[in-house]
């Protein structure tokens, strides 16, 4: 089930699922500076780009013109002189470069997502910002090919998803419970002295050593999903390092792991009512069974009863279990675009064929056609417990389930459960909620979309708030799906674009919406209203 808050590059993970991308080591240009006011960033020394590793979710290397480097950062920063461990990145160079700003480092999200997978497969989104940036990515500490956490294998993935993870009885909860523990001993023998240092706040002196080493005086910053966490951590730590940033899909500073879970409890069920009524408004074009959203979401929680009973084949010897074909669904309700998929993966799995939710809950878990694993599900969990110091016992998540199944009868359960990932963690979590105050920082205009699952749209609210006086300016989209800019709302899109290519801030509680009928692509110039939108 969706863990703490989940990658946004989800249309290229399932295209590769369903169908059947590198790092490296000179044409540096960066300028030697400063860092911890005395050791020097040294300039990065970029060549040629290899494919993904399996632990970055693999693929084809990028095409030739891009190029790739690794910085070596302090592993611990409390000692700057000791132990290092690399941090692999990689870049597509500006077109104009008469007119090149500087480099637009990207983060998609996870936490957990490798930036050197995900940037080129995304690149074509981005292309009109490529046009006086250097479009910049990399697989943050503990990821992909950046001294990634390691826990479990390909064969104990396999089962470790396969568990029941909303149990029952107490047998169940016995499982359950020594199912996480056996993981979690996995990632403590494997990565026991990685787990201290792969918190959100080292990734943040990461990326200020990132800057540096790219020769920018300013952060230019695109964070997306957890990646908005991981930016406004930054500009609390080097508020006067920002230069032009922007936030899509929102993580709300506010909230402790247990709220967030809650809030995306409401966010999915929110998401499956609009897919349902999608459905019900297209009439005989939808395949599934029920003449409104109600019948529809209860054929779901019908179908996630049986498979509970007697999971149904799926692919090869592996069967859709209700755990997989729940996480199909969440993965599916991450974008518009795969709302088909889900609608064919729900028909297929009432008739007893598992194997597409299947493929996109492998997609979710970070699992490719040939049974091998990334490491997002590892690095997820120890990014987020090394940031969190929420830890539930057995009772006390038992306690608080009847308010997650009134968030959600679909995904309540799974979400409420997830909350012991982090109980017996071996390290201690460092915060509450993270401080994003930024006294001091250029403008940072924060996106959120009003149908986003994930990061529900009141996190941009609460992050504009966080982030203080002068600093979040909102810009609200009226959409469906994870993120806002990625859509394809052009709305959006010339939004974002003015500011990070021409210093132009929209004005702030504007509002992005298509126009009835409109494509999202076709939605007109963003207009600021007279007062700022509820949700």
């Amino acid at each position: 089930m969706p863990r703490k808050v989940l990658r946004v590059t989800v249309t290229a993970a399932v295209a590769a699922a369903l169908l059947t991308t590198g790092a490296c080591s000179d044409d540096g240009d960066g300028k030697k500076t400063k860092a911890d006011g005395t050791k020097e960033v040294r300039p990065l020394k970029w060549g040629a780009c290899e494919a993904p590793t399996a632990l970055e979710g693999g693929g084809q290397a990028p095409p030739k013109d891009w190029q790739c480097a690794t910085l070596d950062v302090p592993l611990d920063y409390a000692k700057p002189e000791g132990e290092t461990i690399p941090i692999a990145l990689i870049r597509a160079r500006a077109r104009d470069k008469e007119n090149r700003i500087g480099s637009l480092v990207f983060n998609f999200g996870g936490p957990g997502g490798s930036g050197i997978s995900t940037l080129p497969g995304a690149a074509k989104e981005y292309e009109a910002l490529r046009a006086r940036y250097d479009l910049v990515s990399f697989d943050p500490r503990g990821v992909g090919r950046s001294a990634p956490v390691r826990c479990e294998d390909d064969r104990q993935l396999d089962a470790y998803y396969a568990q029941d993870s909303t149990p029952a009885t107490p047998a169940q909860e016995k499982d359950f419970v020594d199912n996480i523990r056996t993981y979690q001993k996995a990632c403590e023998k494997n990565s026991a002295d990685l787990l201290p240092h792969v918190g959100t706040s080292n990734a943040a002196r990461d990326l200020d050593r990132i800057r540096q080493a790219l020769g920018d005086e300013k952060l230019y910053y695109f964070g997306i999903s957890y990646g908005t966490e991981l930016g406004g951590v930054y500009a609390h730590l080097f508020p006067k390092n920002v230069g032009r940033a922007v936030f899509d899909a929102v993580v709300d500073p506010t909230k402790t792991s247990e709220e967030g879970a809650l809030g995306q409890a409401n966010g999915f069920q929110l998401a499956l009512g609009n897919f349902a009524q999608d459905c019900v408004d297209r009439g005989d074009e939808c395949r599934l069974q029920g003449s409104t959203a109600k019948e529809i979401e209860a054929n779901v929680i019908k179908l996630q009863k049986e498979l509970a009973a007697k999971p149904i084949p799926g692919a090869g010897d592996r069967k859709l279990t209700e755990t997989a074909a729940t996480n199909g669904i969440a993965q599916a309700l991450y974008s518009k675009e795969l709302w088909p998929l889900l609608e064919q993966g729900l028909d297929e799995a009432e008739g007893g064929q598992g194997q597409l939710l299947l493929a996109l809950s492998d997609a979710l878990n970070g699992r490719d056609e040939h049974g091998r694993y990334s490491n997002i599900g590892a690095a997820n969990t120890a990014i987020n417990c090394a940031d969190s110091k929420d830890r539930y016992t057995l009772e006390q998540t038992k306690s608080k389930l009847p308010a997650f199944r009134s968030a959600s009868p679909v995904f309540g359960d799974f979400l409420g459960w997830a909350m012991m990932s982090c109980t017996g963690w071996p390290v201690a979590g460092a915060w509450e909620t993270p401080d994003v105050s930024a006294p001091g920082s250029a403008p940072i205009l924060v996106i959120g979309n009003t149908g986003d699952p994930a990061t529900p749209y009141e996190g941009a609210r609460k992050m504009v708030e966080r982030l203080g006086p002068g600093v979040g300016v909102e810009l609200t989209y009226k959409g469906e799906g994870h993120g806002a800019y990625n859509s394809g709302d052009s709305c959006v899109q010339q939004a974002v674009n003015s500011y990070l290519l021409d210093g132009k801030m929209p004005g702030a509680n504007t509002v992005c919406a298509p126009a009835p009928g409109q494509s999202p692509a076709e939605s007109e110039s963003p207009v600021a209203p007279p007062q700022p939108l509820g949700a």
